[in-house]
């Protein structure tokens, strides 16, 4: 009796102790910030037609959540997914994933439609608008002190110091230069030369700033981190042909991590003229500071 009081004794216990390691894990598992969730995407596939999937960057991984999808790799494009259902009228829902070259991660929800309303998804494009949108919105909040600010801008136009003459690429007839770069109080200007010498102008999509990892082949799922530029100084749509313009850029000041560079693109509109630079930390540091320059405040 005394053994079977013992034994039961025990189980109770060891019941209680997987309870209670259960309850923990459910509360960390519930305590994820919403920081931590990736944002999943909901598409509709089909049994008789084929979704296509147009990522920016080459397909490194694709892992199916059942064998409800079938998926490969578009012959000789290595960026675009193919996509089906491999059974008729399946009612649950299922998931995919997959990391891009670049370190992207997508996530996504599939449910079955017998005649899907999309077939095909870009998201090159819409990765382009997300990064256009963080570009065009914010020229003009409150800095507290913004006729001074306009001041430094309208100053720094003028001003012909160069501080950099490294940085700078030139592909297809233009040349996109940083030509230097000031701090003051938390902000960082970055001053920067677009010279058209094609036969043809140069429309501007957008110019964005965003940290991003220095390696070119990354190994390890990274998110760039989109900068969004305070001021933009003057507004330019467009540089003519045989012709140059400048830009001034008001960023709060950034550092970066080891691995890590600033990059700075712009993007031609209706066009693949793109430009990049690439700015580290050595860089960075070059900065001046702004209220040391013998410029006039008009």
């Amino acid at each position: 009796m005394n053994s079977k009081i013992r034994n039961q004794t025990f189980i109770f216990i060891f019941v209680l102790l997987i309870s209670k390691i259960c309850a923990q894990d459910s509360t960390i598992i519930d305590s994820l910030p919403d920081e931590a969730k990736v944002q999943s995407y909901r598409i509709e596939v089909t049994y008789q037609k084929t979704t296509h999937l147009l990522f920016p960057s080459l397909i490194r991984y694709v892992d199916l959540g059942s064998d409800l999808l079938i998926a490969g790799k578009a012959e000789d494009v290595g960026n675009v997914l193919r996509l089906k259902s491999s059974v008729r009228d399946f009612e649950e829902e299922t998931n995919f994933s997959v990391i891009t070259e670049d370190g992207k991660f997508y996530s996504f929800e599939v449910v079955y439609n017998s005649n899907p309303n999309t077939l095909s998804y870009d998201f090159l494009n819409l990765q382009r608008m997300q990064e256009k949108e963080n570009f065009t919105e914010v020229f003009f909040e409150d800095l507290g002190s913004g006729t001074v600010v306009q001041r430094f801008l309208e100053n720094l136009y003028q001003y012909p110091k160069r501080i950099f003459k490294h940085i700078s690429t030139k592909s297809y007839g233009i040349q996109f230069s940083l030509r230097s770069l000031y701090v003051d109080e938390g902000k960082i200007y970055f001053v920067i030369d677009i010279k058209n010498s094609s036969p043809m102008d140069y429309e501007i999509d957008f110019i964005q700033f965003k940290i991003a990892d220095k390696r070119s082949l990354k190994r390890t799922i990274v998110q760039d981190k989109l900068l969004k530029p305070i001021r933009a100084y003057p507004q330019i749509d467009y540089v003519s042909h045989q012709s140059e313009n400048r830009m001034i850029f008001l960023l709060d000041q950034v550092s970066l991590l080891d691995g890590k560079v600033l990059r700075i693109e712009m993007f031609e509109k209706s066009g693949n003229r793109h430009q990049k630079l690439q700015i580290e930390n050595d860089d960075l540091i070059q900065a001046r500071v702004l209220k040391d320059l013998p410029i006039q405040m008009k």
